[in-house]
């Protein structure tokens, strides 16, 4: 099951069930843009859509290259532009306003096997017309990327209906090493600044990668501006 704003409005929502939208047929033949710094994935994600008669698909591995992509593909549009939230350049949603500027009117979605509700939301609300999880079933995708082309707005029902998350609980430390590293920098130049040795400085990141359910320093500082506990 699905949540569609219709004609991208947030206060009228309806529901479909994707997999059986997906056998109607509606808006099939499509030039796409994917951009997903994840080779396999995205390469997956290509074959498959192209395969549902969606297509041609345009792959691109960065935000810069979507760039270059729909430059390239001035006079030939394309229809929608599917974007990886994680991928290089994105800068939490920074990537999006960036695309959607360039892209415009082209609508423009998030996907990504991570993202939290909240960036979900976020999303949407920063203007995107999407936001696909990468652990949708196939014939959902398909669907999904359909309902976007023909002018609906698609979030999976799951996610809007998700819980608000609850503020963390970080300490003045964790906080000022935070900041420190949403700000792109070392573990030794935060040390400094604090007067603290290194290694204590790579414990607390550590700490914070853990709290925020981050993979590592660069998508803890991403979560981090998304749900708005650092300065952008």
């Amino acid at each position: 099951m699905v949540v569609v704003t219709t004609a991208g409005t947030a206060d009228c929502l309806c529901t479909y069930d994707a997999s059986t939208y997906a056998l109607a047929g509606v808006v099939t033949d499509m030039k796409i843009l994917i951009a997903d710094d994840h080779d396999l994935v995205r390469d997956m994600l290509v074959l498959f859509l192209e395969s549902q008669g969606l297509g041609p698909v345009v792959a691109a591995g960065s935000v810069d290259g979507a760039e270059a992509a729909l430059a390239a593909a001035e006079g030939d549009p394309f229809r929608v532009v599917l974007l990886d939230y994680d991928m290089p350049g994105m800068d939490g949603l920074e990537g999006l306003a960036r695309i959607r500027k360039f892209a415009a009117p082209v609508p423009v979605a998030i996907l990504s096997g991570t993202a939290s509700p909240a960036v979900a939301r976020s999303a949407i609300v920063a203007g995107a017309r999407g936001f696909l999880p990468k652990t949708m079933p196939a014939p959902s995708l398909a669907a999904a990327i359909r309902l976007i082309v023909g002018g609906d707005v698609y979030v999976p029902f799951s996610y809007l209906d998700a819980p608000e998350e609850e503020q963390l609980a970080l300490t003045t430390r964790e906080q000022e090493v935070l900041q420190g590293v949403a700000g792109g920098k070392a573990n030794k130049e935060i040390a400094r600044d604090l007067g603290l040795q290194e290694v204590t400085i790579k414990l607390h990141v550590k700490s914070l990668c853990r709290k925020l359910g981050a993979r590592n320093r660069t998508q803890a500082a991403m979560l981090a501006r998304d749900r708005r506990l650092v300065g952008r």
